[in-house]
């Protein structure tokens, strides 16, 4: 057996687990308390992201009446939130890569506090319709950092349950939001649900000043490394070019080389820079590589369409549903309100229940295998939902269009919350896993990291989709109602549905395959250049 040599070593991949490097204060090793205060911090930023969505749905009439507006103008001001609020998390995903987590908190939170508060004392429903949008970019930070965070300080294995528990918070707002919005209308005006949010958004702000600590670290984020090695290569560049020059220029004048005075001592002029001086700003973060990288990707491609279509049915829904609750059962704004929270209460319940499930399928099938497990494990744990969750469409549609009793418009709706969140749930879970962990049967090479460390850059991917497709719901939902009735709407998802559960049961058996060969691919597509 022989030593191997130098060059032997260079050509040999070297294996890096970015997720686990060490760092200092690692926030894995935080206490259970801080650890529970920052879920609790960013679930309350989740949550007003998701009641800013749809509080103002129970003052629409109030604000069509009082600012003059068209219905046309009205939805603007819900279609175009959902739109900027899905795709704008890529800046923030950026900002918090370089700038950290705390910052890009606290920066957005102030433009969504600014918005609501301009919003609440327009006279224009043109004004509302861009103060919306304001609120709009500050609430979709929380959407691309709020998971990213729970990376930061959750291990793989913890991340089904936390990640439930976060994204219960979100799911609440929908349902609540009604409610909310009804009360203070018809107590006050449709102003005080904006100010409402005001309130609430300044309250998290004082959370996030005085009990969060920043969860980011350089040292685990692959964005900022890749912006931190192009700086250091361009100014080693720029000093190899520096150094010729003088080089030449002392080969000219004829100067003695041995001297003090000589190379030597002119190559400290522009000396490389230790990493920790460098400083990187947004101009060195190019989003797009990272964000085609991941959908390159055949598994994480199938999960971000299945979480799209699972998003724009629960938007559809709510939107429906308080339309059929006002034109039929003659409900006004609150008691719409507390229907509708069935809803809310099926998705926290399937969002939790799904994502503690998941971790208990995973550590039972990673023991059964030898102790090795990877992200589509998962996956097992939604067939029972899969099964149901058709039906329970299909179900509700005809509940709705037989106009029964209220109770089974009830059940239908929590039945319709529970069983496709408890999927998506487990769904989300894996695409952070597949982005951030590779699988424990395949490391990744070194060069090859461009979904590693990619945590927030994988949500705020899926929240593009999500806002997208929640944008295509909201402009055809109504019209297909009217056309079709409820009824033939979500006999329409029902087979959506269908389509869906196919997509999730190929990433299930396909799944790691695809991914192993995307790392391979882009393994050797790097090693070629």
């Amino acid at each position: 057996m022989h030593s191997p040599t130098g060059s032997a070593l260079s050509n040999e991949p070297i294996k890096l687990d970015i997720e686990h490097t060490v760092v200092e204060d690692d926030p894995r090793i935080w206490s259970n308390t801080k650890k529970t205060a920052i879920l609790f911090i960013i679930s309350g930023a989740s949550m007003f992201s998701g009641l800013a969505g749809n509080i103002q749905n129970s003052a629409n009439a109030q604000i069509e009446q009082q600012l003059h507006a068209s219905s046309g103008g009205i939805s603007l001001t819900l279609s175009l939130f959902v739109l900027v609020q899905g795709n704008l998390p890529f800046i923030w995903s950026a900002i918090s890569e370089i700038k950290g987590r705390k910052f890009a908190y606290l920066l957005s939170i102030t433009l969504f506090i600014l918005g609501s508060a301009i919003v609440a004392v327009s006279r224009t429903i043109g004004l509302v319709i861009g103060m919306r949008i304001v609120q709009a970019v500050g609430s979709s930070a929380v959407f691309a950092i709020g998971a990213a965070t729970l990376a930061d300080i959750y291990e793989p294995h913890q991340r089904g349950t936390m990640m439930g528990v976060y994204y219960s918070a979100p799911l609440l707002g929908p349902s609540l939001g009604p409610i909310f919005g009804g009360a203070l209308t018809q107590a006050l005006s449709w102003r005080a649900v904006f100010w409402f949010l005001v309130v609430w958004g300044g309250m998290i702000f004082l959370a996030f000043i005085f009990l969060f600590k920043d969860t980011f670290r350089k040292e685990r984020s692959a964005t900022y490394q890749n912006a931190l090695n192009s700086r250091l290569q361009k100014q080693q560049s720029s000093k190899a070019k520096d150094e010729s020059r003088i080089i030449s220029k002392s080969e000219v004048s004829g100067e003695n080389q041995t001297t003090s005075k000589d190379i030597e001592a002119q190559q400290t002029i522009l000396p490389a820079p230790a990493i920790k001086d460098v400083k990187l700003s947004m101009a060195d973060v190019n989003p797009f590589p990272a964000y085609f990288s991941i959908v390159s990707r055949k598994n994480n491609l199938f999960i971000l369409i299945v979480s799209g279509l699972t998003f724009a049915f629960s938007f559809s829904i709510m939107y429906t549903c308080a339309r059929t609750l006002s034109m039929y059962y003659n409900y006004d704004a609150l008691k719409t309100g507390l229907v509708l929270l069935a809803y809310g209460v099926g998705c926290v319940v399937g969002s939790m229940l799904g994502g503690r499930w998941s971790d208990l399928t995973l550590a039972q099938l990673k023991a059964a295998n030898g102790g090795v497990s990877f992200p589509e494990m998962r996956l097992e744990s939604t067939k029972i939902a899969m099964l149901w969750s058709p039906l329970s469409v299909i179900g509700y549609a005809w509940v709705c269009q037989e106009r029964a009793n209220i109770a089974a418009v009830c059940v239908m709706l929590f039945l319709t919350g529970f069983l496709p969140m408890y999927v998506h749930s487990v769904l989300y879970c894996i695409l952070l896993s597949s982005t951030i962990d590779g699988s424990t049967q395949a490391r990744w090479h070194t060069l090859s990291t461009q979904t590693r460390g990619h945590s927030s850059m994988a949500v705020a991917t899926n929240s593009s989709f999500r806002g997208l497709f929640a944008f295509i719901a909201a402009e055809v939902a109504v019209p297909l109602q009217d056309t079709i009735g409820d009824g033939g709407l979500y006999t329409l998802w029902a087979g959506l549905m269908v389509v869906v559960e196919c997509m999730i049961l190929l990433v299930l058996y396909k799944g790691r395959s695809w991914r192993e060969a995307s790392v391979e691919r882009e393994k050797q597509k790097l090693d070629g250049k």
